[in-house]
């Protein structure tokens, strides 16, 4: 199966310190995706390579829409409500704090987060500062009626890799800490959102790279980012390896389905702090023959902000 990788912004001379949390909105035919350490929400519509970005007040890892474009955010002190004006830095009335956890250790934040099929949206914590080793890390649900759940899942360390099978009957989580590189699955109650049965689904030390952000396609195959591993895996629902892309940057990030027929995967990268390429940082639309679904937008916020201007 043939597959084609190009550099989404090829005359952007700056990278990414840490891109991350891809996101395709179809009726905008654009990418968004943040740089964690410069607050940065950035967009791109690939049709004519138009960009823009955002400044938020502190960093945001995850986010997600809601149907109305109020943008759901896990950042260093919770989850927000940002409502997005024209590019620049985003003003204090447009930054709304809707939940936050019970961080147990200093230099936390959200990291890898998305939502179910059913509009919840899912977000992991971890402690910034990775040579720790901390495992304070846990796993959030925030539902529908902006309820923040306890943690769910306890014990990580750097928390990635959610993603949902098509049929929602499973979820799947990573941690990608050097001394973790697991993949779990999940049973998944999309009713309730109750999660159970966790298992190991991959073992990331029997291949290249730590299993950081994740995609699901239409067919149920879990694609990770092989951090450090320049790769991205692709692994049926029974965990056997199936696909293996190898990427032009050391540090894949995270990767998300996209394009007019949902056939790309857009991938972000991190620029390590030494020994970096031209490509590192930057990010990447990789056609694989293979379709993904669209992300579902988060089901609530709607009123957090006036219609007007959203």
């Amino acid at each position: 199966m043939s597959v084609s990788i190009e550099r989404l912004e090829p005359s952007r001379e700056t990278p990414h310190a840490v891109g991350e949390s891809p996101l395709w909105r179809a009726h905008e035919q654009a990418l968004y995706w943040v740089d964690i350490p410069a607050k940065q929400l950035h967009r791109v519509t690939p049709a004519d390579g138009e960009h823009c970005q955002w400044t938020f007040p502190e960093q945001v890892a995850c986010f997600s829409f809601d149907a109305f474009g109020t943008l759901l955010a896990g950042g260093e002190s919770g989850l927000f409500a940002v409502r997005l004006g024209q590019p620049g830095v985003i003003a204090a009335s447009d930054w709304q704090r809707l939940a936050a956890p019970e961080f147990p250790a200093p230099g936390m934040r959200f990291n890898d987060g998305r939502c179910d099929r059913q509009g919840r949206f899912w977000a992991g914590t971890m402690v910034q500062d990775m040579s720790l080793a901390s495992s304070a890390g846990s796993l959030f649900r925030f539902d529908a009626e902006g309820r923040l759940s306890a943690p769910l899942v306890y014990g990580l360390v750097t928390q990635n890799g959610l993603g949902f099978s098509p049929d929602s009957r499973t979820m799947y989580l990573s941690d990608s800490h050097p001394a973790r590189r697991r993949i779990w699955a999940f049973d998944f109650d999309a009713d309730t959102g109750a999660i159970s049965a966790q298992r190991l689904f991959v073992d990331m030390n029997r291949y290249p790279g730590r299993p950081d952000g994740a995609a699901v396609d239409a067919d149920g195959g879990y694609w990770t980012c092989a951090n450090d591993g320049s790769r991205l895996l692709r692994f049926t629902p029974a965990g056997e390896l199936d696909r293996e892309i190898v990427l032009p940057v050391s540090k894949p990030s995270m990767c998300a389905f996209g394009g007019r027929d949902f056939d790309t995967l857009f991938v972000t990268s991190i620029r390590p702090g030494a020994g970096a390429n031209e490509h590192d940082g930057h990010v990447f639309a990789v056609r694989c023959g293979v379709q993904g679904l669209p992300e579902v937008p988060y089901a609530g916020l709607a009123g957090t902000f006036s219609a007007a201007g959203v």
